[in-house]
């Protein structure tokens, strides 16, 4: 065989063994009419094609700074939150120290011992007296303030009740999981005895059912008045539902905003520069209609690009129904089946980075819906459980632990 021959088997066998790379950034900027991809998790696939001895355009998922902020800045806060609901669900609302790893693990135990001793003024330890065991439980402020939290939980009640019942409303069977459930629970603002306490208050709204050897809850009532998007409620308080449709032609802005009924807000980092056949698509993709994510998804074709569209609102909706308007990608994949979701989630939310970001501070993969936090890691519209939980870290005496900010209104 000859040395010619034997060197072009060999850069054949080379061509088939391509390494693939797996990037959290790959796609960024491609185009938002191709959605789906294969997996939940933050790893993207993507081949590398040779450039002709040049290295390939490196594309880069464009970090958004004030919300990476967020989630270093809830690290304490959430500990002290979490902390101050054990000693509340405690018998005699104190926890023995020697307990905590029970509640929390044996690796999270340090980190709560150390909010434990840097924050005096909400924590108080006693005990130890003749060699017994020590405990902690609130200081007489944090007592106080955490009395109200009983009212806070009463007004939040319709909010809550409200928004299960339209999260039900995008499943499509109108039927959940009650395990699902419990995983967003604190994001959904429901309280932790929710199945027992606020489920048996509604029976004309929520049943608890057996459905293939699980408990799931089951919506009893369906409220057309309900099947509003929080996107159609935001466009019906600006005016843009009731425009008239037959007014001049409006060219979409660089940010890629666009101001109709079909349209989402869209919010790009600042180091994000589209081209101009970038803005073209986009500007098809906004005015293009869809279906509202309220219709049972198995009325689509999942590859129709109005039904793909649709995904993105029901995104949008699901992120919009959370106190935080925030979650973790991990529990959003957990309600595939019941919300129809693209089973390549986390591809299908990069290439709407203008609607949604993700971070990969603090919880693995929180997605965040851009528009409800403003340029300074600050949520814009806060529920009463927000304003409350943000006045009770403030305890500390540091505000910049909170990731909350009061309204100045």
């Amino acid at each position: 065989m000859s040395t010619y021959l034997m060197l072009h088997r060999l850069i054949e066998q080379t061509q088939r063994l391509k390494f693939r790379c797996w990037s959290p950034h790959a796609f960024a900027t491609a185009s938002p009419s191709s959605l789906f991809f294969e997996s939940s998790f933050v790893r993207i696939h993507v081949r590398q094609k040779s450039s002709g001895g040049r290295r390939p355009k490196k594309k880069i998922y464009h970090r958004v700074h004030e919300l990476d902020r967020v989630m270093e800045l809830r690290k304490k806060p959430t500990l002290i939150l979490r902390l101050k609901s054990i000693i509340q669900s405690q018998r005699n609302q104190s926890l023995f120290l020697r307990d905590l790893e029970k509640h929390v693990g044996f690796v999270q135990k340090w980190n709560f011992m150390s909010v434990i001793e840097k924050y005096p003024s909400i924590f108080r330890v006693s005990g130890g007296v003749g060699g017994g065991p020590l405990f902690v439980s609130l200081t007489e402020k944090a007592e106080r303030l955490a009395g109200d939290e009983a009212l806070v939980r009463e007004a939040m009640e319709p909010i809550v009740v409200k928004n299960l019942r339209k999260l039900l409303m995008l499943s499509v069977d109108c039927c959940i999981p009650l395990a699902k459930i419990e995983l967003i629970e604190s994001e959904l603002g429901l309280p932790s005895d929710f199945k027992d306490v606020l489920i048996p208050k509604y029976p004309e709204i929520f049943s608890l059912k057996s459905v293939k050897g699980r408990d799931s809850l089951q919506l009893e009532h369906w409220d057309s008045g309900l099947a509003i998007t929080a996107r159609e409620e935001g466009l019906a308080r600006e005016g843009v539902l009731n425009q008239n449709a037959g007014r001049k032609k409006v060219r979409i802005s660089k940010d890629g905003n666009y101001s109709g009924p079909h349209a989402f807000r869209m919010k790009y980092p600042a180091g994000f520069r589209p081209n101009a056949s970038y803005l073209d698509e986009v500007e098809r993709w906004q005015k293009m209609e869809f279906p509202s994510p309220y219709l049972n998804a198995r009325r689509f074709e999942a590859t129709d690009p109005k039904a793909r569209k649709r995904v993105v609102a029901l995104l949008h909706e699901l992120l919009s129904l959370t106190v935080e308007k925030r979650m973790t990608c991990t529990q959003m994949d957990v309600f595939h089946t019941e919300l129809f979701l693209p089973s390549r989630l986390v591809l299908c939310l990069i290439k709407h980075q203008g609607i949604f970001y993700i971070t990969n501070k603090g919880e693995r993969g929180t997605v965040f819906l851009k528009e409800a936090y403003d340029g300074s890691s600050r949520l814009i519209d806060r529920c009463p459980l927000v304003l409350f939980n943000d006045k009770f870290v403030e305890l500390s005496g540091q505000r910049g632990l909170s990731i909350y900010v009061p309204s100045t209104g």
